[in-house]
């Protein structure tokens, strides 16, 4: 049997990377893409040690010609779209970015393989803010989706172009929903590692506040290497399908500041400063999600929880 290659755009970031190692594991070649190959940041793939095994080409996802010749040249029999904006505070900001990296991009990638392949199989990074606000109540699959940011309105237009294209077209493509899931790898921007960095330092002495926005949220966190198993399995499984990856437990952000504060022996009240400059436009208060569907379709349970998660990062992050 040849070996399978896969195509990973995005490959420099935590899902990227993880994703990288999981496929290399099981033989694949992979190649992975950067705007610019020469600038690259492959700082996230040197810690798992892949970075020598990994081929790295230029590619532009909001270029439809990039995206073409490069599919033509690689000719993956698998390809992972995990690039495009990943912050919602900054969609705010640059909410037409926001559209073109996201449902722009994966228009791209979805017209290139109906031109080329259709055998090609295609997977794409959804995100469980496409709900919205979810209440008290769990998001399943059939829940109605509700935007509150740029980024999860892109996110929801692409999630659609999948959809459309699965079903027009007889390709295998599909959606993950992804939950916030979270590594040492994963970036400074995000508030879960800045939480865990502002906490360490603390902890040695080096600083003394903790200064968030609204840490009245709940969301499903989950573990990252367990949610690039999920992509696979999506991508090679009998059919195509849209699922749900997420833990299917919840908590709030005051947790996660709580608990990481805890395992340094400190008590987060004495450190913690809210600030309502970092409050979003609007802001998804309550994120509930039921990972039943992929539990009973493709026999995935995620295998980590939140307290192991923020010890590997306080453990491994380097700050």
């Amino acid at each position: 049997m040849s070996t399978k290659t896969a195509l990973i755009a995005g490959i420099t970031g935590q899902d990227g990377a993880y994703l990288a190692e999981n496929l290399l594991n099981r033989g694949y070649k992979i190649v992975g893409t950067s705007r610019d190959f020469y600038s690259a940041d492959l700082s996230k793939l040197k810690i798992l040690g892949i970075e020598k095994d990994i081929e790295i080409i230029s590619l532009s996802p909001t270029d439809f010609r990039s995206v073409l010749t490069s599919l033509i040249k690689i000719k993956p029999q698998e390809i992972y779209n995990l690039s495009g904006q990943t912050s919602v505070g900054l969609s705010f900001e640059q909410p037409v970015e926001a559209m073109e990296s996201i449902a722009g991009a994966t228009l791209n990638f979805l017209e290139a393989i109906r031109y080329l392949d259709r055998n090609i199989r295609f997977f794409n990074a959804g995100s469980s803010d496409c709900f919205g606000d979810t209440g008290n109540i769990k998001a399943n699959e059939k829940s109605q989706f509700k935007p509150l940011s740029p980024y999860a309105i892109a996110k929801c237009a692409s999630f659609w172009q999948v959809s459309s294209y699965r079903s027009s077209y007889s390709m295998y493509c599909c959606s993950g929903i992804l939950s916030n899931h979270e590594s040492p790898l994963r970036g400074d921007r995000f508030v879960t590692k800045k939480i865990v960095n502002k906490a360490k330092k603390i902890k040695l002495g080096l600083e003394t506040t903790l200064e968030l926005g609204n840490i009245d949220i709940t969301r499903d966190w989950g573990w990252s290497p367990d949610y690039v198993e999920a992509m696979y399995l999506m991508l090679n499984n009998k059919k195509a399908d849209d699922y749900i990856i997420c833990t299917g437990h919840s908590h709030t952000l005051e947790d996660f500041i709580k608990l990481t504060f805890e395992k340094l022996d400190l008590n987060y009240k004495n450190h913690l400063s809210v600030n309502k400059k970092f409050f979003r436009p609007s802001d998804i208060k309550n994120s509930f999600l039921s990972p039943n569907k992929i539990n009973k379709n493709l026999s995935w349970k995620a295998s980590r929880k939140l307290d192991y998660i923020i010890e590997q990062m306080l453990d491994q992050t380097i700050f």
